[in-house]
């Protein structure tokens, strides 16, 4: 069996949500942003191990949510740095040994347990780097400093990406060491050479950055319940 981590780094703040605490810490319909993204990693069936990093002061409230969606994948938490790419680091070292390692942000809590397991299963595939993607549909314009439009971007070639990516383990501990600062991991992989190969994500995948995210994202789960049944 095949031994896999999924690290949730979960340290920044929700500054543009207009809170003064870290995002995966806001409430959303009743629960944290970081409680529904556990449910969603636990739920792909794909987990070994699952790693929650934050700051110092919010240990504690994250064990406690930890403790209720917890079942039979252990979930260890950390202390996380400055920066994103400490957090993850923070996150690498608390996993002992992995043969993949999923990294996911808590802002794309409502990412479907599906797209987990595929991510998961393309780098047991073969290969070593692996993003879900979704098209670009809306068009794409280049600019300058002053905001002048330059060109129309071919959006054909384009894809947003979404989270778990998902890495051959030393691959990801391989572009850690190799770099000081980073917001997407898939990009330090490039920096090293490695292939980063795409699987279909979910329109349900999407990053909970602004207030009208919030206001999505419980469309989104009214959506989800059945007729008749209570909302959270």
């Amino acid at each position: 069996m095949a031994y896999v981590a999924a690290l949730v780094p979960a340290a920044g703040m929700g500054l543009r949500l207009g809170e003064n605490l870290p995002k995966a810490f806001v409430d959303l319909s009743g629960r944290t942003l970081l409680d529904r993204a556990l449910d969603g990693l636990l739920a792909s069936g794909a987990l070994s191990q699952v790693v929650v990093v934050v700051p110092g002061p919010l240990v504690d409230r994250t064990r406690e949510i930890c403790a209720r969606v917890a079942g039979d994948v252990p979930i260890d938490v950390v202390v996380g740095g400055a920066e994103r790419a400490d957090s993850v680091r923070a996150g690498l070292r608390a996993v002992d040994r992995a043969d993949v390692v999923l990294v996911h942000d808590a802002a794309r809590c409502l990412t479907p347990p599906e797209t987990v397991a595929r991510v998961v299963d393309a780098v047991l595939a073969g290969s070593p780097a692996v993003v879900p993607v979704l098209p670009v549909v809306d068009t794409m314009k280049s600019v300058d400093a002053d905001g002048v439009v330059t060109g129309t971007v071919d959006r054909a070639s384009l894809r947003s990406v979404q989270t778990p990516q998902g890495f051959d383990a030393d691959v990801l501990r391989r572009a850690h060491a190799a770099a000081d600062h980073a917001t997407d991991d898939a990009g330090l992989v490039e920096r090293l050479g490695v292939p980063v190969t795409t699987v279909p994500g979910h329109p349900e995948a999407f990053k909970i950055t602004t207030p009208m995210d919030l206001v999505l994202a419980r469309a989104v789960l009214a959506a989800r319940q059945p007729v008749g049944s209570e909302s959270g």
